[in-house]
């Protein structure tokens, strides 16, 4: 077991030793030169000339949220598609679930796709798609 051990402990040895290394240079090598100019806070080139805490508008966040519901309902949906390119793919599938048929597995991500398309109406309905 220590054998296995062995070369995991000896690599984060030298990572630990390496990085504070490296840390310990920095500081002691550069330069230390600090003034008001130096510490303000960069923002593209330009001088910052409003407060960072400003509200956003809300449409930013819905548009946002949106965003990721429809992100990941491609993080599941791909995966199924992918294992669906050959005709054994539903098969495999609920193989690999006992208990479950392919035609349930298909019901299933049928249902899930249902429920996206009503999240997607409402959303729509409610204007959230609209810049006004």
């Amino acid at each position: 077991m220590e054998n296995l051990l062995l070369p995991l402990l000896l690599f984060a040895a030298c990572a630990t030793l390496l990085s504070v290394g490296i840390l310990t240079l920095g500081s002691l090598l550069g330069p230390n030169k600090t003034g008001r100019v130096k510490e303000m806070p960069y923002e593209s080139g330009m001088d910052p000339i409003h407060d960072a805490r400003r509200r956003f508008d809300v449409r930013f966040h819905l548009v946002a949220i949106a965003f990721l519901l429809f992100d990941v309902e491609l993080l599941f949906l791909y995966p199924w598609a992918v294992a669906n390119k050959n005709p054994q793919g539903l098969k495999s599938i609920a193989d690999a679930t006992p208990g479950f048929s392919s035609t349930v597995v298909f019901a299933e991500v049928m249902v899930f796709i249902a429920l996206l398309t009503v999240g997607f109406a409402y959303a729509w309905r409610k204007g959230v798609f609209r810049w006004r």
